[in-house]
């Protein structure tokens, strides 16, 4: 019996304790979609300052099969820290946001400005992405295309206090000379949840001569000619 009750890891919700892991990775997309690129294609209201009242989006089509629990948790165990939770300083009504990767004008994210010489300022910051993009991006540059920022990580997945900033498949890894960068004028920012966030420069872009070094980082780790 309780075989049938499980399938490759997932478990189905039942008691308490027991959740539904796809479910929850449906939920979690559908917010990060919600929240960073479609509110207003979906007829939901979003504040300045990136927030959606929890109450509107759970009555949505789209989440009506989710409850209020599922959301606390959803953001709670996600562990790259993707949303945030708060209550409406006014009202009192709980809101939630993405922490970053907005296609669409956020005002106020809570981003804390990258100071050159101060003690958060980092040396280097890396890009993730793909091989299959390396030849665009060793000659055009990083490009933070429909996004508002560029993504930027202060390190490897999983090296010191690193959660967020790349996704855990890229195979690619390009280092930023952030010092350099901002010495040029280029803007860094911190979120929330600890990636480092750039507009880049002309047009969305950061340029190749911000590139310290890149790296192919599988199936074996690599060195890459930058030029």
């Amino acid at each position: 019996m309780d075989g049938q009750h499980q399938e490759k890891g997932k478990t189905r919700r039942g008691g308490h304790g027991t959740r539904d892991e796809g479910r929850d990775v449906r939920l979690s997309k559908s917010l990060s979609y919600a929240l960073r690129h479609g509110a207003c294609q979906m007829g939901l209201h979003m504040s300045s300052d990136g927030f959606i009242f929890v109450d509107e989006l759970l009555r949505h089509q789209q989440f009506r099969s989710f409850s209020l629990e599922d959301l606390e948790r959803v953001v709670t165990t996600n562990d790259k820290r993707r949303f945030k939770l708060q209550n409406h300083p006014e009202s009192g009504r709980l809101q939630i946001r993405a922490n970053q990767g907005h296609s669409v004008q956020v005002e106020d994210l809570e981003l804390k400005a990258v100071v050159s010489d101060a003690p958060d300022c980092p040396r280097e910051a890396v890009h993730g992405s793909y091989m299959k993009h390396w030849d665009a991006i060793r000659s055009q540059g990083l490009n933070r295309m429909k996004r508002t920022h560029i993504h930027l990580a202060p390190g490897l997945p999983g090296e010191g206090q690193v959660i967020s900033g790349m996704r855990r498949n890229c195979d690619l890894a390009v280092y930023i000379d952030v010092p350099k960068a901002l010495s040029d004028g280029i803007q860094f920012y911190w979120s929330e949840n600890g990636v480092l966030l750039t507009p880049g420069g002309a047009g969305g872009l950061l340029s190749p001569r911000y590139f310290s070094r890149a790296q192919r980082l599988k199936p074996s780790l690599c060195e890459l000619e930058l030029q």
